[in-house]
């Protein structure tokens, strides 16, 4: 049977998306050695990207070709170095002993089908306030690889389709973009009806019929979709016993971020945003951070519509909402004379480690402000406390190092307009901390405060200071 020819008469491998008379041609990419070379990725990102964006609600079916050597290379230089190592215990640097030779083997072995998804290693690290855990799941370092490889091609086509209002996870986002997304659609519709949702176990509750279904909507090459299902059901090694749950994808995988965000895209988003918000009787939006969210309407009855049906809808999915954390919270912006719409005036509510809240500007005018959570609050001085006791044998020119990198990694995500009184209050009890420890190094007090106060003269530590301003400009109240 004779190869169908391109424009130029070139041969193609035919048709890369599904659809009766849609044809979309695509060059197979050959195998090439050498250096990581990312500048031949990145046209071929952008060519998936492009096809996507030409062939909506379509499903590909030739994408495996995309993965090569250098592509493979590629997720190899995107990939952590210094992360924890997986059940077989190997790490970066021994990988990285015979690079080439392994990834070769890698691709061989991801394109023939021989490849077997190792279980992931599960660990639990504090959540909250430190009196909860939180499971992650650590996959070993060839199959961080190859998971990024794959979430490399899926990326450039869903980027395509995720809403504005989803920031989790994705290039070029953050979750700060998503807080001032949030004070912009608020300050711009004075305030609203939160409703404050909570998914109860969402990682460990999404289910994989689901999630297959709605991945081969746009995907459909049986290498991808072969392997994404081995990953799925790859199984939890915890404490030597090795389990397969039926349902999740477990936090810390590569991929499992953005299967998350397939899973929330149309579970949540498209469905607020098509059939949700065009029936609200006043104005509405959404902002999702992964599995965290909020909507905001402008009316109480709206508002109270869509918290009725929203464990509907999550119910069709195998998700539930979580019933002592979902809450609608009442955010109109209080009155100019003082006071709110109701007695006790307007709600705060907490997203992403900050609560919002309304307060005056230094002019005097009510705008909506954030502080650091009290639970992200007490998690972060705990765990200065911590750090300061299991060091404080070490030289104090390190420790100040150290902790002057600490303080300023927390103003640089807490460090927002209208948070310095958090700010200098994390700052007061990482200097009461260190005295505290370096006080105890040993049997009897060592060092008075005065002794200490002239030490900080000498060794100061970086002023707490905001690094994200709020972007008022964008606003006409």
């Amino acid at each position: 049977m004779p190869r169908s020819t391109g424009e130029a008469g070139e041969p193609t491998r035919g048709d890369p998306v599904e659809g009766r008379g849609h044809r979309v041609r695509e060059p197979r990419e050959g195998t090439t050695s050498g250096t990581p070379n990312p500048e031949s990725v990145s046209p071929r990102l952008s060519r998936i990207a492009e096809l996507a964006r030409r062939a909506v609600g379509r499903a590909f079916t030739s994408l495996a070709h995309f993965i090569d050597i250098d592509w493979l290379r590629e997720a190899h230089r995107r990939t952590r170095k210094d992360g924890a190592a997986g059940v077989d215990g190997q790490t970066a640097e021994e990988y990285a002993q015979d690079l080439e030779g392994n990834i070769q083997s890698l691709l061989d072995r991801a394109k023939s089908g021989t490849y077997r998804a190792p279980p992931v290693r599960r660990v639990h690290i504090p959540k909250g306030d430190g009196s909860k855990t939180r499971p992650i799941g650590i996959p070993g370092f060839e199959d961080k690889i190859l998971q990024r490889a794959v979430a490399m091609v899926l990326e450039a086509i869903y980027e395509t389709e995720f809403v504005d209002g989803s920031y989790g996870f994705r290039p070029g986002r953050s979750a700060h973009q998503a807080v001032q997304s949030l004070w912009t659609q608020t300050m711009r519709m004075g305030g609203g009806w939160v409703i404050d949702a909570d998914i109860k176990g969402f990682f460990d509750t999404l289910e994989h019929a689901h999630l297959t279904t709605m991945l081969r909507r746009r995907v459909q090459d049986g290498v991808l979709t072969r392997l994404i299902g081995k990953w799925l059901n790859a199984g939890v090694m915890e404490d030597g016993e090795l389990t397969h749950p039926e349902k999740g994808t477990p936090q810390g995988g590569v991929i499992s971020p953005l299967l998350a965000n397939i899973y929330l895209h149309e579970v949540l988003d498209v469905w607020f945003e098509q059939e949700v918000r065009p029936r609200l009787r006043g104005a509405a939006f959404l902002v999702r951070y992964a599995d965290d969210f909020v909507i905001v309407c402008a009316f109480e009855d709206d508002a109270r519509r869509v918290l009725d049906v929203l464990p509907k809808r999550f119910g069709k999915y195998g998700l539930a909402l979580h019933p002592e954390k979902t809450r609608l919270v009442p955010f109109v912006r209080p009155r100019p004379r003082g006071g709110g719409d109701g007695e006790d005036g307007p709600g705060t509510f907490d997203l992403l480690g900050f609560t919002h809240h309304w307060a005056r500007s230094r002019k005097g005018a009510w705008v909506v402000k954030r502080k650091t959570a009290k639970s992200r609050f007490t998690r972060a001085v705990r765990s200065i406390a911590v750090w300061c006791r299991f060091n404080r044998h070490r030289p104090v020119a390190e420790q100040h190092r150290i902790l002057g990198q600490k303080l300023r990694g927390h103003c640089g995500y807490y460090g927002t307009t209208g948070n310095a009184e958090a700010l200098a209050r994390f700052s007061y009890e990482l200097v009461k901390a260190w005295w505290k420890w370096l006080n105890r190094r040993s049997q009897r007090a060592s060092m008075t405060w005065e002794v200490f106060l002239a030490m900080l003269k000498r060794r100061p530590l970086p002023p707490p200071r905001a690094v994200h301003s709020v972007l008022r400009t964008a606003v006409n109240p």
